[in-house]
């Protein structure tokens, strides 16, 4: 049986899966990561990984997956090196010919993580149909894709999308940039939580923790979540006036907290649309599966592609 493989890297782990050409999940595995891991290690691990599917699916169906879709944190240029990442290492990692090597020659595609996360929430999740949408996820840090029609728009350096630091509170709190006020150091899970632990005093508070005060009716903690909720809202709007989107989607940690975000972030941005259309604000759909189902999709493109005429 024709297959291949996807497999998208996490802080924590990894989730992989042997899929058919038109979509079908054939075979799905997780893997931990453990903590500490030197990058050189996790970089293995990965290679070890996808040489252990192609063997699974050798077994399994008869034939070896013909290609192979991965997706990575950090930065992905065009020709599949990975650079600036906490995982992978600050330097340049070519994984795409470290994975070919690996598994003699297959072909092989690679990209970021979030951005294969958005290619699947744009083919399969709350962006189909859209044409035009932003998918912002709120986790440890701030990131963004633009999706337009079946594609993701990646920019002329491979940065487009990087709504995390755009700037929306210029006296704002430090980046990790170098820059303050970025929506990133005001809305991030990791920048709520550190709010909500200088108001109430204590430090091992997160960001969930004050979605759940705010639930509660707590004041204190509503002062907090409203002030993360304009300063993404303002960012949307500004995304917004510029790229005239269909559908806001927002996923990662912050997104968990269903109305408690979606209820004052779809009236913020209501509040803020003037000339514009409002677009629709909307959670995302496929959470942590969605950067192995991207890796599937461009997986199932290489397959495509060397059966093409």
């Amino acid at each position: 049986m024709r297959h291949a493989i996807a497999l998208a890297v996490g802080r924590t782990g990894m989730r992989a899966a042997l899929v058919a050409p038109g979509g079908a999940v054939l075979y799905e595995e997780r893997r931990a990561l453990a903590r500490g891991l030197r990058p050189d290690a996790v970089v293995e691990s990965v290679l070890r990984f996808a040489d252990d599917l192609r063997a699974h699916g050798r077994q399994r169906f008869g034939t070896a997956a013909e290609a192979a879709g991965v997706a990575v944190p950090g930065i992905v240029t065009e020709r599949g090196i990975a650079v600036h990442s906490t995982h992978l290492g600050r330097g340049d990692v070519p994984m795409r010919e470290l994975l070919r090597h690996r598994l003699d020659g297959m072909p092989v595609a690679v990209e970021q993580d979030v951005r294969a996360g958005g290619l699947a929430e744009g083919r399969l999740g709350a962006g189909r149909g859209a044409g035009r949408f932003l998918l912002v996820t709120l986790g440890t840090a701030v990131d963004g894709v633009i999706g337009v029609d079946d594609g993701i728009e990646a920019g002329a350096h491979g940065h487009a999308g990087r709504i995390g630091h755009v700037v929306v509170r210029p006296d704002g709190p430090a980046c990790g940039c170098g820059r303050r006020g970025c929506l990133e150091a005001v809305a991030s899970a990791t920048a709520v939580g550190r709010a909500w632990s200088a108001v109430n005093g204590d430090p091992a508070v997160d960001g969930a923790d004050c979605a759940r005060a705010v639930a509660a009716g707590d004041e204190a903690a509503t002062r907090v979540w409203r002030e993360a909720i304009d300063a993404l809202a303002d960012a949307l709007i500004t995304a917004h006036t510029v790229l005239d989107l269909r559908t806001l989607i927002i996923g990662g940690r912050l997104s968990e907290a269903g109305a408690t975000l979606f209820t004052p972030l779809r009236a913020a941005v209501e509040e803020r649309v003037t000339f514009q259309r409002m677009p629709a604000v909307v959670p995302a759909a496929l959470g942590d599966r969605a950067s192995c189902l991207g890796a599937g999709l461009l997986a199932r493109e290489l397959l495509t592609r060397a059966t093409a005429p």
